[in-house]
């Protein structure tokens, strides 16, 4: 990471919601391993505005357990740490008070801040009172340096919402001020797809439809709803993991070789890929997705309620927290080849993994038991929790007899390199700081993935269901999930070895 030699002048971040989760789970904790590593500007100030009646006393010992709690490297320094604590500062108004940004305005100027981050931590129904706040105050041009805006997802609900919420956002931020984060691409082995896939000669050649059979991409969670389910009810797998996360690492595993790893020739790739996914809609919509629920269940031993039982959740509700897909991408690269989507909750374990299965070969090898089928050669790039890459082959068993097991190499992020990998926020918050948008939305790229997210939502609701298949909490989806894999011939990857 750059030094903080190459952010000149006093920084302060702004963030709106700071009294949430996010802020004292994630983008504190940040901070400090950014300071600890002397990767922030020497005057830097965080200033937190919500609408709870807190102080900068209240505010900077929630801040301190949040970073004792959190913070990757332990134990906390605590010159570090309070070093950090004490330029933190709590301004009290709600997100629609003209006073309140008035009051934030004069702040900054006393503390003659040169550059500001404005950072939205809040519920995206607050995203475009912000930002017309934050115009009408003038503070996205009040300052001697940069300005930036950092907005968290959903990005919007549908192409339509979020066209709205654009358009919103550019009569006050031009498009080089605003950071679409996605936390996804700030992790080390989700960056690790390009520097594998583009650093190293064995793997690319063989990276297209004339080697590849499919490619599996996985997100699943061991939790349920729980505090969320207000939220989720209206959003479902498909808003809160598939329109972003899973989108973005199908992007980065499919794309093309940028021209040069900078903001905008990467996104160019992303974005000719996500132009080039097959439409889902209508009927289709029906057929190429799987839609399940959870039940009660077990998880990790402990019982978990269904999904109905969460308060806030309708009994007649038909909100997925299961989706399967099957998705094309109709480019020279990968035409015909099936991309399996899969995302759901109350799994039996936390697994986010892209796994490419390779063609088999043509033939038995000189009648040899067990070849192909049992030993397939497949590229697992495990994104979390156990980060690094696998990769699984066919070799000859010990023995007299002629027969291929599968075996595996492994590369784990932690043992080679020592340590965990850093949080994604710190790279994120760092690069929203040196102005390098390499791992953020642009706006087109949004657009294309909520074009073809909205087909989907769209053939959903053409096509109205009165429940959906159902899944006990601890297992890997409904019973309906193996034949919509099979149609092609194909089966889900075990995910508990």
């Amino acid at each position: 990471m750059p030094e903080n030699e190459n952010i000149p002048g006093s920084t302060a971040l702004v963030i709106f919601g700071v009294t949430g989760d996010l802020t004292r789970r994630k983008l504190i904790p940040a901070l400090y391993e950014l300071m600890l590593a002397d990767r922030l500007p020497e005057n830097f100030y965080v200033i937190g505005f919500a609408r709870r009646d807190w102080t900068d006393d209240f505010l900077r010992e929630q801040m301190r357990s949040g970073v004792l709690e959190f913070a990757r490297n332990q134990p906390v320094n605590p010159e570090i740490q309070n070093r950090l604590l004490q330029k933190m500062f709590y301004l009290q108004a709600s997100f629609d008070d003209t006073e309140g940004y008035r009051v934030l305005a004069n702040r900054l100027a006393e503390l003659k801040i040169e550059n500001c981050l404005f950072y939205l931590a809040t519920p995206p129904s607050a995203y475009e009172t912000i930002v017309e706040q934050l115009g009408a105050a003038n503070l996205p041009h009040a300052h001697s340096g940069w300005t930036r805006i950092v907005i968290e997802k959903p990005y919007g609900r549908n192409l339509e919402s979020a066209i709205q919420l654009d358009n919103a956002v550019h009569q006050v931020f031009d498009e080089s001020q605003v950071y679409r984060i996605d936390h996804y691409l700030g992790k080390e082995t989700v960056q690790n797809i390009l520097v594998f896939r583009f650093a190293n000669g064995i793997f690319e050649p063989l990276w297209n439809r004339r080697y590849v059979d499919h490619v599996q991409l996985t997100v699943a969670e061991t939790v349920g709803v729980g505090t969320r389910a207000g939220y989720y009810e209206t959003s479902g797998v498909i808003r809160d993991m598939f329109q972003n996360h899973l989108l973005q690492l199908l992007t980065l595993t499919t794309m093309e070789a940028p021209s040069s790893f900078a903001a905008n020739p990467v996104r160019d790739e992303k974005v000719k890929i996500l132009r080039s996914l097959r439409p889902i809609h209508g009927n289709t919509a029906i057929d190429e997705t799987l839609r399940a629920q959870y039940v009660a269940g077990t998880v990790d031993g402990e019982r978990v309620p269904g999904y109905k039982d969460a308060p806030d959740v309708s009994p007649h509700s038909v909100t997925e927290t299961y989706l399967a897909a099957r998705v094309y991408i109709d480019n020279w690269r990968w035409a015909s080849v099936p991309f399996y989507i899969r995302s759901g909750k109350c799994m039996p374990r936390q697994v986010t993994e892209v796994a490419i299965q390779f063609k088999q070969v043509p033939l038995s090898l000189f009648g040899w038991k067990n070849l192909a089928g049992a030993a397939p050669n497949v590229l697992v790039l495990n994104i979390q929790p156990d980060e690094g890459i696998t990769l699984r082959f066919g070799a000859k068993a010990p023995g007299p007899i002629n027969q291929i097991q599968p075996v595996s190499m492994e590369f784990n992020y932690e043992e080679t390199f020592g340590g965990e990998p850093p949080e994604a926020y710190e790279r994120l918050l760092l690069d929203c700081m040196m102005g390098d948008a390499t791992l953020f939305t642009r706006t087109d790229e949004v657009h294309a993935a909520w074009s073809f997210t909205t087909g989907i939502l769209e053939g959903w609701a053409e096509n109205p269901v009165r429940n959906l298949p159902i899944y006990e909490a601890g297992t890997w989806g409904p019973q309906q999930a193996d034949p919509f894999i099979q149609r092609d011939a194909d089966q889900w990857r075990n995910l508990d070895l």
